[in-house]
């Protein structure tokens, strides 16, 4: 079992992840109504899938209620205050495309996570995170089309008008 107890800490930590860099994206990208309306709405997800696998966690003595990593932001703001004050600000579809192409990798993530999980829960007949598995998974499934719908779109236009 300390398989299962760990995908349920490496999930809980990437919903946790993507909530925030979801939340971190729509307020940067607040201009571009699409991207913040639905990355708000999109991080709910990750939000009730985290409070999910923090109930699943307690069944198998898990305490997931605190485990965050820490947010980069100290550092991130930093650098970008930093290029801003030299001139090198990033292009806003550059930005953009960069904050969709860390979703997309974190969103990944966390589906073969899910995929673990409902493998490992099928194998040992476990309904209870089956049914976690089965019920979030195909969220996740849908913040990654969302993000590799949006990176397609905006691709083109981005890297070919600098």
């Amino acid at each position: 079992m300390n398989g299962i107890r760990a995908v349920l800490r490496a999930l809980h930590e990437g919903e946790h992840r993507l909530e925030r860099d979801l939340l971190t994206a729509a307020d940067r990208h607040r201009a571009d109504h699409e991207i913040h309306h639905v990355a708000t709405d999109i991080a709910r997800w990750s939000r009730e899938h985290t409070e999910r696998l923090a109930d699943a966690g307690r069944h198998y003595d898990l305490d997931l209620s605190g485990a965050h990593e820490p947010a980069p932001g100290l550092w991130a703001g930093l650098r970008e205050k930093t290029g801003e004050a030299l001139g090198r600000r990033p292009e806003p579809g550059l930005l953009l495309l960069h904050d969709l192409s860390g979703l997309h990798l974190t969103a990944t993530e966390n589906s073969l996570n899910w995929e673990m999980l409902a493998q490992a829960a099928q194998a040992t007949s476990d309904h209870r995170l089956l049914g976690l598995a089965t019920a979030c998974h195909p969220q996740t499934l849908r913040q990654m089309r969302w993000t590799n719908t949006m990176i397609k779109t905006l691709a083109p236009q981005s890297l070919t008008s600098m």
